[in-house]
């Protein structure tokens, strides 16, 4: 496992919580949670979604060892890996909302991008700049002369 947020609990109860909100935010698709616990969330529901963007039988074993639910298992493969197949990464997103009463905790949404009933519409993918044709190596070296003149030495002068 890698580094987590300690979230002001022990090591079981915080694996168990992040577990059953990965699971709820795979089966609802929207969560609100306090800040801290949804950019934690986030990391995991992405790796989740890759496991079911991969569908292999090791990636099924290893998404029902941590999430809970049958149903939860079958949407992560079937309608969420259809969803994402395009898409390199980047599958939530976190809307700050509120600060709660009680305790003045930051509060956000964290949600499945690309779907219906969105807070915020994703936004297009950024296109990629052209490609510059390489340069043979003489020209190359004539370019940077011409922008980099040698230095003099301070001995000449």
């Amino acid at each position: 496992m890698t580094k987590f947020r300690k979230l002001s609990r022990p090591t079981g109860h915080r694996m168990s919580m992040l577990r059953t909100m990965v699971s709820q935010l795979v089966k609802h698709e929207r969560i609100e949670t306090t800040v801290a616990k949804a950019k934690e969330i986030r990391r995991l529901a992405d790796n989740m979604v890759q496991l079911g963007k991969e569908g292999s039988l090791c990636a099924a074993r290893r998404a029902a060892a941590f999430v809970r639910g049958d149903d939860v298992i079958h949407k992560l493969f079937t309608e969420l890996a259809y969803r994402y197949k395009n898409r390199e990464g980047g599958y939530t997103r976190l809307l700050r909302t509120r600060i709660r009463v009680g305790d003045a905790a930051p509060m956000a949404y964290i949600e499945f991008i690309d779907r219906d009933n969105e807070l915020r519409q994703a936004k297009p993918p950024n296109p990629q700049p052209p490609q510059k044709a390489p340069l043979d190596p003489w020209t190359r070296s004539r370019v940077s002369k011409q922008f980099a003149p040698p230095k003099e030495d301070i001995s000449e002068s």
